[in-house]
């Protein structure tokens, strides 16, 4: 049995990871073009123009929004589908803030549903139970790239008559049995900031299907203009209020350059995830990511679980002794689950006030509480998160197999 580098033995990670430029000359030709336009206004220039259909036709859809973040997206989405005071609207505890920001912004409500404890991804199961006469949106989170049931979620929704919206966030290129994650639901929302699988330094995208949720979505995000009509005080005939959601051509600009680089980014880090699941599933107490037979994940992490009896060890001695073979890595994914936040757990989003929890629209008490995911709070409690990254090399992935062995073996004595 090899000496564990935490106790003075060898390193299994004896290499430095593959790095690699994210940008590079196709990138700063773009950038080229945009300021030659001598405009930067998206309405005005071609280059959001050219990312919503290239974007779209990737994607097989019909229309695509662009937004200036993920979270703008996902709250365009719930600005187009109506949501508004009063409404509650079912997501993942084992999220950004992003996922629930705009929620709170349309004075809505948002609800948590328990998570399957191996995909990480929603239950329909306790979907299901969440659900009231209040409920009028469900925002699906496809964690670190693997797609969530979204046949069982969609039977759900349609059966009540609820829309549902794809946080895509972490899942480019993502398949659910041979369709896109963010094609199945009403919208799918995606975001280009700089920790995503592609960078426009910020930005965001929504896909939809239906010409009436493009229209309404396109409007929410630029203040409620409607720029399509020909009609010129049209522009100004605000019907409701809506935020400067505006994408700057800049963005739109790299952003272009990077798509064409999207297909090798998620076929390398699908390669990675894959490869090293099948190294070390059935080590003991050692848990992996299920992928549903027919799905296809693009791994914006790679998240395994620890079971500490059969291990034999901590989650977070694992963790410990795991870096100090050489691998970087965390335990859990967010400190806690999003409802054990202060704002939730004191009902302050808006700073002094109860809002929108005590809205007359609501008319019912909500409260937040450790305890409400048993499930999700066991993923972040017995969870192990590692980088992936398409620029790893096949040595990086056989050393860091190497090291979880290495620390499997040393802890369960097999």
């Amino acid at each position: 049995m090899s000496k564990l580098a935490l106790f003075g033995g060898e390193k299994a990670k004896k290499t430095p990871f593959g790095t690699g430029k994210r940008f590079g000359d196709e990138e700063l030709q773009q950038l080229k073009e945009a300021l030659e336009q001598n405009t930067l206004f998206y309405w005005s220039g071609s280059k959001t123009k050219e990312l919503c259909k290239k974007f779209a036709d990737m994607y097989n859809v019909k229309y695509c929004v662009t937004t200036s973040s993920g979270t703008a997206a996902i709250h365009v989405a719930l600005g187009a589908l109506g949501v508004t005071e009063g409404d509650e609207v079912i997501t993942t505890p084992v999220t950004d803030m992003g996922t629930v920001i705009g929620i709170l912004y349309q004075n809505a409500i948002p609800v948590f549903a328990d998570l399957d404890p191996h995909t990480y991804n929603m239950d329909p199961k306790s979907l299901e139970e969440k659900i009231t006469d209040k409920t009028k949106a469900i925002i699906v989170v496809h964690l670190a790239g693997n797609p969530a049931d979204m046949d069982s979620i969609m039977e759900i929704a349609r059966k009540h008559g609820i829309k549902v919206i794809e946080d895509c966030a972490q899942s480019y290129l993502s398949y659910y049995k041979g369709r896109l994650a963010g094609t199945i639901g009403d919208i799918g929302c995606f975001s280009l900031n700089d920790f995503k699988h592609i960078s426009a330094g910020d930005g965001g995208i929504c896909i939809m299907n239906d010409e009436d949720l493009y229209y309404k979505a396109f409007r929410f995000a630029d203040k409620n203009y409607d720029r399509f009509s020909k009609d010129p005080a049209a522009l100004r005939r605000i019907e409701f209020l809506a935020p400067n959601y505006r994408i700057t051509e800049l963005q739109s600009a790299v952003a272009l350059a990077q798509l064409d680089k999207l297909e090798w980014i998620c076929n390398r880090r699908n390669a990675y995830g894959d490869k090293l699941s099948e190294a070390i599933k059935g080590l003991p107490g050692i848990s992996i990511p299920k992928i549903e037979e027919g799905n296809k994940s693009s791994y914006w992490f790679y998240m395994f679980r620890i079971d500490e009896n059969e291990a034999g060890v901590s989650r977070d001695e694992f963790s410990k002794a795991l870096a100090a073979e050489g691998v970087p890595n965390q335990p859990g994914y967010i400190p806690t689950c999003i409802y054990e936040y202060d704002l939730f757990l004191n009902k302050n989003a808006y700073n002094g006030t109860k809002a929108p929890f005590d809205s007359n629209y609501y008319g019912k008490e909500i409260n937040y509480f450790k305890g409400m995911c048993p499930t999700a709070e066991e993923i972040l409690n017995t969870a192990i998160r590692l980088t992936v990254n398409e620029f790893y090399t096949e040595q990086d992935l056989e050393e860091v197999i190497e090291a979880i062995r290495k620390v499997s073996s040393y802890y369960s004595g097999k």
